[in-house]
């Protein structure tokens, strides 16, 4: 089972490294910078010998050549200069490595998010996701490369400071090679603990992003229903939560450090006593030498041994991160593009029940709309009107029945293709904290020509209010449009429609916002954007519905009747209840 594990994080890390692949160049001028830091520390412990020899025997003391009361300090400087410059590009090159590697890290899982299906976003919330992007990224950096500068600049400290260790005395040098294994049993023992702390601890944090996220997004709503003490509570006890389990994993790396030092200054005391005891005929520069670059090591083995802790808590969130860009994105297995469909829109047989859920949503519907026409979808809360529209952009797929737009399934149609020719406007209008204008001309309508959005605007009655803003089309809306009332984000929503000219266009209770001036401005321009086009729309006002070519009356996933509304009052049933509770012409139809 651990060897397993081990495997699974070997295979988690080889993927990491992939990402620091397209710096490799940087990263090899890092490794070379630490290779030269490395390097210089047994020259420190050498020139002691050389020093130390030297004052025994003065009359032959000359260092690089030029006599020891300059050859020592000449040789200082120029250690510490080599040192020096190994530092800086080893400690300059890898952070501009660990600076890319965040920042591909963080693009790869933005750009995976635009490709991912809509039942993952229903099933993780978007605190957790940002927590992803933002806290476990630099958490995985930490791994992929700041472990990586420990490892390497330490571990080749370890190579050459044993390596110098063996040419002065390898006897003695085998006495410290022996807590090597002890070392190693302690590295993979909380190594496993360290992995298992840092998994919660990101949950944790994904906890504090998503209670943070939710309340900046509904603060209206705290602050309306008096919420922000449970809020507070809410918030307080995820904090707390993430510091306990930070706490944790603080604790047993202060337990585990000093156990670690007890290890290593334990074989050093041992390895003194040999020193004294087994002194022969070395020289006191020799023996200060040995003991001096012995003395160097317990520093980078317990580095080493350390930096185990960075490795796991980066291995933990890149797990969670591969995990996302493992998902499947949008199945797209369509290859009809069309330029412009004329709009004929043909549902047979459709059935659809929610991935992992039990309960059919739609039952066995069936209808078809002509180009220009209009159906009307009504019936209570919960009865699959919307499903139906989701269904019709694909932002989910239907396995039963089929749903034909020109005669052609839009399963086949590529799945951009198939969305330019939908324009939705739906009760919860998502606007972005950007101008008007900009909101309007989104996407792919980005360019636009001015005066097509400008006759949009007059189009969908929102030229009024426009005109009133500081800046008019160049206003900024704020975030999701909190600047704006709903009637007028709405509007915005129905101009961005207007814009797009899609021969579809679904209507998801798209004037419910408004008030009833409002409503009677939209329903004209409205009037004007459905002709020739087909319109599918939920939930409307009766005004509009009275209108529809065809009214589907839907009750818990079925068609229970169809009609026009002449024809359905007539029939005296589910409809002619329904149109009863709707009292008048601008009420809303659709009932709890």
């Amino acid at each position: 089972m651990a060897n397993s594990a081990q495997q699974s994080s070997l295979k988690v890390y080889l993927r990491l490294l992939k990402y620091v692949v397209p710096y490799w160049g940087a990263f090899a001028v890092s490794i070379i910078g630490f290779l030269l830091f490395a390097s210089s520390q047994p020259m420190l412990a050498h020139m002691l010998k050389l020093f130390l020899d030297g004052l025994q025997n003065p009359e032959h003391a000359t260092l690089l050549g030029v006599p020891m009361i300059f050859g020592v300090p000449l040789l200082i400087v120029l250690i510490a200069l080599y040192q020096g410059i190994g530092s800086f590009l080893g400690n300059y090159y890898l952070a501009k490595v660990a600076r890319g590697v965040v920042h591909d890290l963080r693009c790869a899982l933005f750009d995976n998010l635009l490709t991912l299906p809509n039942r993952y976003f229903d099933s993780h919330n978007s605190g957790h996701l940002i927590s992803r992007i933002t806290y476990n990224v630099t958490m995985v950096t930490g791994a992929a490369t700041d472990a990586i500068k420990v490892v390497i600049r330490e571990g080749l400290t370890v190579v050459f400071l044993f390596g110098y260790l063996l040419y002065m005395n390898w006897k003695l040098t085998l006495v410290l090679l022996s807590i090597l294994p002890v070392i190693g049993l302690m590295v993979g023992s909380a190594s496993k603990k360290f992995r298992k702390q840092s998994k919660k601890i990101q949950e944790a944090m994904g906890d504090v992003t998503h209670v943070a996220s939710e309340t900046i997004q509904g603060y209206r709503v705290v602050r309306s229903f008096g919420g922000e003490a449970y809020e507070q509570q809410r918030f307080h006890r995820s904090s707390a939560d993430n510091m306990n389990k930070s706490l944790k994993m603080t604790r047993t790396q202060a337990v585990y450090t000093p156990m670690l030092q007890l290890v290593i200054f334990s074989a050093m005391a041992v390895l003194m006593y040999l020193v004294l005891y087994m002194r022969g005929d070395a020289s006191v520069g020799e023996l200060v030498a040995y003991i001096t670059a012995a003395g160097l090591l317990p520093k980078p083995i317990r580095q080493l041994s350390e930096v185990s802790a960075t490795i796991q808590k980066g291995l933990a969130a890149a797990d969670s991160i591969f995990e996302q860009l493992d998902e499947a994105p949008e199945v797209d297995h369509g290859t009809v593009e069309l330029e412009r469909v004329s709009g004929r829109l043909e549902v047979r047989n459709l059935s659809f029940q929610y991935p992992g859920a039990e309960k059919q949503v739609l039952s066995d519907i069936s209808f078809s709309a002509e180009p220009g026409q209009m159906i009307a979808l009504v019936g209570r809360s919960g009865s699959g009107k919307s499903t139906l529209a989701s269904l019709i952009p694909r932002f989910y797929h239907h396995e039963s029945g089929q749903i034909l737009l020109d005669g052609v399934d839009v399963e086949d149609y590529k799945l951009r293709n198939l969305r330019r020719h939908i324009a939705l406007v739906t009760q919860q209008v998502t606007l972005f904290n950007d101008s008007v204008a900009n909101n309007i001309a989104y996407g792919d309508l980005v360019d636009a020509p001015r005066e097509a959005i400008e006759q949009a605007v007059e189009a969908a009655y929102a030229k009024e209010f426009i005109d009133k803003l500081a800046q008019g089309l160049d206003t900024e809306v704020g975030e999701n449009g909190v600047l704006l009332s709903g009637g007028q984000r709405q509007r915005l929503a129905i101009a961005r429609a207007l814009l797009k000219d899609a021969p579809i266009l679904v209507l998801d209770e798209a004037t419910s916002a408004l008030d009833t001036e409002s409503e009677r401005h939209i329903q004209a321009a409205l009037d004007r954007v459905m002709k020739g086009r087909t319109t599918l729309v939920i939930a409307h006002r009766l005004s509009t519905i009275e209108k529809a070519d065809l009214i589907l009356v839907m009750d818990q996933g079925r068609i229970v009747e169809r009609g026009t509304h002449t024809s359905l009052l007539e029939q005296n049933g589910f409809y002619a209840r329904l149109h009863a509770l709707g009292l008048d012409e601008s009420a809303p139809l659709d009932i709890a």
